[in-house]
């Protein structure tokens, strides 16, 4: 197979990928046998009016013989021979011989982290037990929906609890810094349980919380066919520890499972766990996250802005963004955060008498909305730097947006007009607010510290100089945003993956404050199972 990189294509060329190919390496059309697309990424940045271009790394086959075409293009750094795919990690653990455990290890949470760890444990024939404190995902979408819909809240069942973790709902972004290998293997598991293939090629993947449900029970599937075994409405309320280490998890109601290998995927919100955790001795430390709000704009706006003209096209999409603000002063930064194209704001608690709010898109991102966090960064010492400090500083924010909205789910909205005056009242939006249950007009300020609200008005004039009208005044900002990651960590070896202080213990993912999205928690589960299984000899 030849490898042909960088191959610029204008969107409007709608030519077969064979005949690009061919023309790219100078032969006829009837010598190219096969091309496969390894990544395609839209290149919008526009020089002397040039127009949008996908740009495609592709693989082709070759009647002709791939060493002569190779030899002809021995000089052309963009043409060069294909590496060697190697298996998955999965098809190599499969092919491993299985040995059992004398006890089971237990996975505490089925979001991203405790998914994959879960999956790779059973294909090597360990038979997991996963522990989910909410509901099945089709549960969890009808208590969800209820909730959004003016209905009762479930405090183990919501946007934060429940079979799928926060991913499941999301936007479903499946990108992730570093490159790391293991990401191609999630990347694969997704697509064998019903994602689109086209994940695996497009720069910013992403499945959408519609086909996130489905894939998930997919994968839950696959792990029970494959011995092991996931309980939901199964909270993990003690660590049971001995001298050497983990002995046992205890359920919420009074059941004691032997173990003697925990992997911890509680997530970001999971706070009576992180409280669990400490009072149990488990090392753990502060750390910074970062708080703000959602705001919204007409994703035509948005288009515009990122695709001039070709706005609309339908071979582009829903265009997104990622701004980024320093205040020279303070050193603090604010940042646009989980950008959702063609979305909607979603009421995110997971503890009574609080408001959050997270972002949401389904697959085909055409509710004609957009919506971003804007955060601004928190460190420990804004809180007092104690270990379970910024779950403090959360709730505190959170409470008071519950309370100024008028205590009934409905979530604070300001303008940005009104923000930037320090006014409040105004309802004459650019675009309707979409958190549901609703919202209420009142000042944001009252519900978000006052550093937060001051990096927030230096930072708005300026997205708007990157984005025209970004910052008008007539646009909606629904607070409050503070589930963007875990606010303490769970301390572990950076080898082993197991907890510096309790053997046995494995924290993962968003919750141990080592990932942070869907993509970057599986990575991590499927790391620490991978170093657990080469301690046990299984690989």
């Amino acid at each position: 197979m030849i490898r042909v990189s960088e191959l610029a294509v204008p969107i409007s060329d709608e030519s077969p990928l064979e005949a690009l190919a061919a023309e790219r390496l100078s032969l006829s059309r009837g010598a190219v046998r096969r091309v496969s697309v390894v990544r395609r990424a839209v290149d919008a940045r526009r020089r002397r009016g040039a127009p949008i271009l996908f740009s495609y790394v592709l693989d082709v086959e070759t009647e002709d013989g791939d060493a002569r075409v190779l030899a002809r293009f021995r000089r052309d750094r963009k043409v060069s021979a294909a590496p060697e795919k190697e298996p998955s990690v999965f098809a190599r653990l499969a092919e491993e011989k299985s040995v059992a455990l004398e006890k089971r290890p237990v996975v505490v949470g089925f979001g991203p982290a405790g998914m994959f760890a879960a999956l790779a444990l059973a294909t090597a024939g360990c038979a997991p037990i996963v522990l989910e404190r909410g509901q099945d995902v089709d549960a969890r979408h009808a208590a969800v929906e209820r909730f959004w819909s003016g209905g009762s809240f479930d405090s183990e069942t919501n946007v934060q609890f429940g079979e799928g973790g926060a991913g499941t709902f999301s936007d479903g972004k499946l990108t992730a810094r570093g490159g790391d290998p293991l990401q191609r293997d999630v990347l694969d598991a997704f697509v064998r349980a019903g994602a689109p293939e086209e994940i695996l090629y497009l720069a910013k993947p992403h499945i959408g919380t519609d086909r996130l449900r489905g894939v998930v029970k997919n994968i839950r599937a696959e792990i029970a066919r494959l011995g092991g075994e996931v309980r939901f409405g199964a909270r993990a309320d003690v660590l049971e520890l001995g001298a050497d280490g983990v002995r046992a998890i205890r359920l919420a109601g009074g059941e004691r499972i032997e173990t003697d290998a925990a992997f911890f995927a509680i997530g970001h919100s999971a706070r009576d766990t992180y409280q669990m955790l400490y009072e149990s001795g488990v090392a753990m430390e502060a750390k910074a996250f970062a708080v703000g709000v959602r705001i919204e704009h007409p994703q035509e706006m948005i288009d515009r802005a990122q695709y001039g003209e070709d706005a609309g096209n339908p071979r582009l999409g829903a265009a997104d963004y990622a701004l980024t603000f320093q205040d020279e002063v303070t050193g603090r930064g604010a940042y646009s955060f989980c950008m959702c194209p063609g979305g909607q704001v979603v009421a995110a608690a997971s503890e009574a008498g609080r408001v959050v709010t997270n972002g949401m898109s389904l697959y085909a991102r055409d509710s004609g909305a957009a919506n971003a966090a804007l955060l601004v960064q928190v460190r420990p010492e804004d809180f007092g730097g104690e270990v379970l400090g910024g779950v403090a500083f959360q709730r505190e924010y959170e409470a008071a947006a519950f309370r100024i909205a008028g205590g009934d789910w409905r979530a604070p909205v300001q303008s940005v007009g009104d923000f930037l005056r320090g006014a409040s009242g105004s309802m004459d939006f650019c675009i309707a607010p979409t958190y549901r249950p609703g919202v209420v007009p009142c000042r944001l300020e009252d519900c978000l510290p006052s550093f937060v609200t001051r990096t927030l008005r230096d930072a708005l004039p300026a997205f708007d100089g990157k984005i025209r009208g970004f910052a008008a005044a007539d646009v909606p900002m629904t607070g409050v945003e503070m589930r963007s990651s875990a606010p303490c960590r769970i301390v572990r070896d950076r080898e082993t993956f197991a907890s510096v202080s309790t053997p046995g213990l494995y924290p993962i993912g968003e919750g141990a404050g080592y990932a942070g999205g869907i993509m970057s928690a599986s990575v991590d589960g499927l790391k620490a199972a991978l170093a657990f299984l080469r301690q046990m000899g299984k690989i």
